[in-house]
């Protein structure tokens, strides 16, 4: 038989290991012998509409910014210089290249960005 103090803290940090999972939510189910068991609930992956909006809005305002700071032509030879580049940069050309709704964003910024 093993050390009785190894068992007791083996128990202890699974008890503790169970808590730390029931923090989180559970659910409780009467087993058939009377037995009340709990559970813990699976945490499920949430996709935040909200939150992908306002990380869409985000880049808008961040690409209007940066457009009214430099300007139409240095912005759009900055562009061209990333679509020369390597497939990473090519691809980060496409998403910064103008959109109307980043001009939009940059027309209203301009007297607020200074050069």
């Amino acid at each position: 038989m093993g050390n009785p103090y190894q068992t007791f803290d083996e128990r202890l940090k699974r008890i503790d290991r169970k808590r730390a999972r029931l923090s989180n939510g559970y659910s409780a189910k009467v087993t058939s012998e009377g037995l009340i068991v709990f559970r813990p609930k699976r945490r499920r992956a949430s996709f935040s509409v909200r939150g992908l909006l306002l990380l869409i809005i985000g880049f808008f305002l961040f690409k209007g910014m940066i457009l009214a700071h430099l300007g139409g032509t240095v912005y759009d030879q900055r562009v061209e210089s990333l679509k020369q580049g390597s497939v990473i940069e090519q691809a980060g050309a496409f998403i910064m290249a103008k959109d109307d709704v980043t001009v939009a964003v940059a027309t209203a910024m301009r007297p607020f960005v200074a050069r």
